[in-house]
């Protein structure tokens, strides 16, 4: 039984003819005629006396009107429930961003499209890139910032942020006053880490290894305040991206790291084949827009 024959049935029981409400529901007489006979054979009851000059509801044709009343009204409020909600997705972007990095651009990124689209509600969180990687292919976040991606294929991004790490130790480590340190110099260092659910741990980590270095890790944390003031009691030392470490209080120094440079590259990713509102495309295209009036590289881009 379908919601479409069940309003045929009450337009014709509120005008009381079968030629009227076929005119009002744009479809011929004929074909009302036979929609109505179906719902009588699956019901297996006659809903209509038809008498020459009016129709006139049997006992099953009032019991049926009684049901179809409801049933039409319940329909019309699930209908605008499902609508509201819609639309209020549709006004909504779900992003998040690594705890580690300069967000500037993403600020005024977000800015500049409230400015355009000022409905629009920015649901925003902060992750590591594996977390946020994660949350994108399981459709929990629209949109993220992450370490450029291994894999590409269930992927659609931008690459938005190339820079450098620096190493980053307390103004009285022997190490502040270089100008460049290589990773074989840090041998007999101990390091203050982000925690596994980082992209930048694991590149650190690697770059050590390959330098022949296997890192003493003291701690670990998912703040980078926290890494901040354990670098400042003197505890460990750590890598950061250039950007972030030029940022740090004075009593923290970075040094460029050389032989060989360890390289940070971020990304704007979401999941490829996803079902996006019009308003996340909207973004895609002004995040597209903006990287190239910022002059960041944007190389890759299935559509």
């Amino acid at each position: 039984m379908e919601i479409k024959h069940l309003a045929y049935f009450l337009e014709v029981t509120r005008v009381g003819s079968f030629t009227r409400a076929a005119e009002n529901l744009y479809i011929t007489q004929p074909a009302l005629s036979r929609i109505i006979k179906s719902l009588e054979e699956e019901l297996g009851a006659a809903l209509f006396i038809r008498a020459r000059k009016n129709l006139i509801l049997t006992k099953a044709g009032n019991i049926l009107l009684a049901h179809a009343k409801k049933m039409q009204k319940q329909f019309e409020q699930l209908t605008s429930e499902l609508n509201e909600y819609v639309s209020k997705k549709e006004g909504e972007i779900r992003i998040a961003l690594p705890t580690v990095a300069d967000v500037t651009f993403f600020s005024e990124l977000i800015s500049a499209f409230h400015k355009l689209y000022p409905d629009v509600i920015f649901q925003l969180e902060e992750d590591g890139s594996k977390a946020i990687e994660e949350k994108v292919m399981k459709g929990q976040l629209d949109f993220g910032v992450a370490v450029l991606p291994d894999e590409h294929a269930s992927l659609d991004y931008y690459s938005i942020i190339e820079e450098k790490l620096c190493l980053v130790v307390p103004d009285i480590h022997q190490l502040a006053h270089q100008k460049q340190v290589a990773l074989s110099e840090l041998e007999a260092e101990h390091f203050i880490m982000f925690t596994q659910d980082f992209s930048l741990r694991n590149i650190v980590v690697t770059a050590l290894r390959n330098a022949g270095l296997e890192p003493k890790i003291v701690s670990e944390t998912s703040q980078l305040d926290f890494i901040e003031e354990m670098i400042a009691a003197n505890l460990g030392i750590t890598l950061l991206p250039e950007s972030v470490a030029n940022k740090l209080p004075d009593h923290l120094v970075a040094v460029e790291v050389k032989d060989p440079h360890v390289e940070w590259n971020l990304a704007f990713i979401w999941k490829k084949n996803a079902h996006l509102s019009q308003v996340a495309r909207r973004f895609i295209q002004f995040t597209h827009d903006k990287l190239i009036e910022k002059t960041y590289h944007a190389p890759y881009c299935d559509e």
